[in-house]
């Protein structure tokens, strides 16, 4: 069975290459359907993660102060692609925000990788780590449904 840590990394592997991906793309259709695409997978990821391996690891001790950090990156990551919003894609200043936002992201999933794995997993027993890998991959699947629907 997959861990919790096996099913975020995937997703991390995927947010990766949708930020080279748009850091590398031309004004015009493709770059919108990028954008989105990484929009979509970072909010269904950070919904999932946040409910199911951040809230966790906020209620130990020994997890709070990473917990918190992790979730302060995913709302500087949103605002960024609140800004990216409201940019016009052939602006100039379109392609700068972008790579604000893959440098941010790619910031923060080492950052975690390095880091918060490495705490949240010595606070977590086995078991829980392949339950909480259940459940992050239902809600990252259901949130990743509706919001491509939108």
């Amino acid at each position: 069975m997959n861990t919790i840590y096996d099913e975020l990394h995937e997703s991390h592997e995927e947010q990766r290459s949708l930020c080279r991906a748009l850091v590398r793309t031309k004004p015009g259709e493709h770059r919108q359907s990028v954008f989105t695409q990484l929009r979509i997978e970072l909010a269904a990821h950070a919904a999932a993660e946040e409910r199911y391996l951040y809230a966790v690891i906020l209620m130990e001790d020994a997890g709070l102060k990473s917990s918190r950090h992790a979730l302060s990156e995913h709302h500087e990551i949103d605002e960024i692609i609140e800004d990216i919003q409201s940019t016009d894609l052939s602006s100039s200043g379109w392609l700068p925000k972008a790579r604000k936002l893959s440098e941010k992201v790619h910031h923060h999933l080492r950052e975690e990788e390095k880091k918060f794995f490495q705490v949240s997993g010595k606070l977590l027993s086995d078991t829980a780590k392949v339950k909480l890998g259940r459940q992050y991959k239902k809600d990252y699947l259901r949130m990743h449904k509706k919001l491509s629907a939108k």
